[in-house]
């Protein structure tokens, strides 16, 4: 068998499982993230958990296929390991970029819903109503004798 074949099947056997590893430490601490962000709608934050845990995988696994391919010569043991450590060590890396840009979805997600909201915007003021002061508690006019 060409020496090219045996380090592009290690290289997947390698690769492979290692994006299914990153994915499902993923899925499972974004699941706990995104319940406390999505509290009062747990529908949501599964929903949310999937579609990024699905999107790393197509972002990841296409990446690690399109990365397959080498036009380097593999005449040795030496060239198939030194071939798979650049290609599994580009893989590594790549993965922990996605992981640190989803890490950052999820901080920004969870930002975004415990913000406090703003106050409403105050509301005109009629001809002939007394206009408060801030801080003051509103009290309700006397009626008319």
């Amino acid at each position: 068998m060409d020496r090219i074949v045996i380090a592009y099947a290690l290289y997947l056997l390698i690769s492979i499982p290692l994006t299914v590893l990153v994915a499902r430490t993923l899925s499972k601490h974004g699941r706990t993230f995104l319940a406390e962000v999505f509290a009062d709608s747990p529908g949501l934050a599964t929903a949310v958990n999937q579609l990024l845990v699905v999107g790393f995988y197509l972002i990841s696994l296409g990446f690690v296929t399109l990365f397959l391919t080498s036009r380097s010569r593999v005449d040795t043991a030496r060239d198939v390991f030194e071939l798979l450590s650049v290609k599994v060590g580009t893989v590594a890396l790549v993965l922990g970029v996605m992981h640190l840009f989803n890490v950052l979805v999820f901080n920004g997600i969870r930002r975004r819903h415990l913000a406090p909201k703003p106050a409403p915007a105050p509301q005109p003021v009629l001809a002939g109503q007394p206009v408060p002061y801030p801080g003051t508690p509103q009290v309700p006019p006397f009626p008319a004798p």
